[in-house]
């Protein structure tokens, strides 16, 4: 694990055995893949030291000396703040991850005239606690899909956690109760997506759409009343993927109207029930998982902090 300590606006980095010989240029650009537009930032505008010193881009690194890094400036908040209760499941000072209830959106379609979605109330979070931070999602969720959802603190968090997650190196679990017995008990759906000319919201499996590749195993099954229970994990996270993915192999989601789902409970039984990665600056590996706080007649037989 990387030694790390914030101290006012800056972050101190102890440089740890992987980063010996490596120049802070290398850092950014490779090590956190930084994008281009904020390593020039943090380069013209003298954001890194050295041992109390500007630091020098291009000279390498050595074991056990220290950086600091400005990373937390105040910030005019993008969104406005709302206020909800919200469910923290994990925060420091560079991420917040939050348990989303079901029926609010993850972020505003409109950011001038709607302000009660997630990202307003983690806006309005931040500011009771006197961070004047500019908080980044990093990934969404559909409005009535409930579960974890992980939130960038600062640009640079925000950079290095956005390419982890087009790497495939932000794992995220779903549990999803579909219609039907499956004869597959674990497997992949790799079929891309594109949106259905015909319906305005809704999605379709197509040969011009974008890839979209789902994992599900059964993890239980209800035979009285011919519901399966899957986890399913994603390689992409297309809109309405898992709704997609599951409807067009013959096993909508229970609640889904949507996409053929019995309408049985009032929402789609879908839930991001674990979120995993390596922090981006400590490298500390964070396994957070997201109590269902509603279908108790649907999931109550699934234990979620075992998945």
């Amino acid at each position: 694990m990387i030694k790390t300590k914030r101290t006012g606006q800056w972050l101190q980095i102890v440089v740890p055995h992987e980063w010996d010989g490596l120049t802070v240029n290398q850092l950014f650009r490779e090590t956190w893949q930084a994008p281009k537009k904020l390593t020039h930032q943090f380069r013209t505008e003298n954001k890194i030291i050295c041992e109390g010193n500007r630091v020098n881009w291009n000279l390498p690194l050595t074991v056990g000396t220290t950086l600091q890094l400005h990373l937390f400036e105040e910030e005019a908040p993008q969104f406005q703040p709302f206020y909800q209760e919200l469910s923290v499941l994990f925060e420091d000072d560079h991420v917040l991850i939050v348990n989303k209830p079901p029926f609010i959106n993850t972020h505003p379609n409109d950011p001038i005239n709607e302000n009660n979605t997630l990202i307003n109330a983690a806006t309005f979070y931040l500011l009771t606690k006197g961070e004047s931070a500019n908080v980044r999602q990093i990934h969404r969720l559909d409005r009535d899909t409930s579960g974890a959802i992980l939130f960038a603190k600062h640009a640079l968090a925000g950079a290095i956690l956005d390419k982890m997650l087009e790497q495939r190196k932000i794992k995220r679990t779903y549990i999803a109760a579909v219609h039907g017995l499956l004869k597959q008990k674990k497997g992949t759906l790799n079929m891309p997506i594109g949106r259905d000319r015909h319906h305005a919201v809704r999605r379709r499996v197509s040969q011009s759409g974008q890839a979209a590749i789902t994992h599900f195993q059964v993890i239980h099954e209800n035979k009285q009343k011919k519901i399966s229970y899957l986890k399913c994990w994603l390689e992409t996270g297309r809109t309405h993927q898992i709704r997609v993915h599951l409807s067009h192999f013959g096993h909508p989601l229970v609640g889904d109207t949507l996409y053929g789902g019995e309408p049985i409970i009032n929402r789609q039984a879908l839930h991001a029930a674990k979120l995993e990665f390596f922090h981006p600056f400590t490298q500390e590996f964070i396994e957070i998982h997201a109590p269902l706080t509603d279908l108790p007649e649907i999931f109550k037989m699934i234990d979620i902090s075992k998945m």
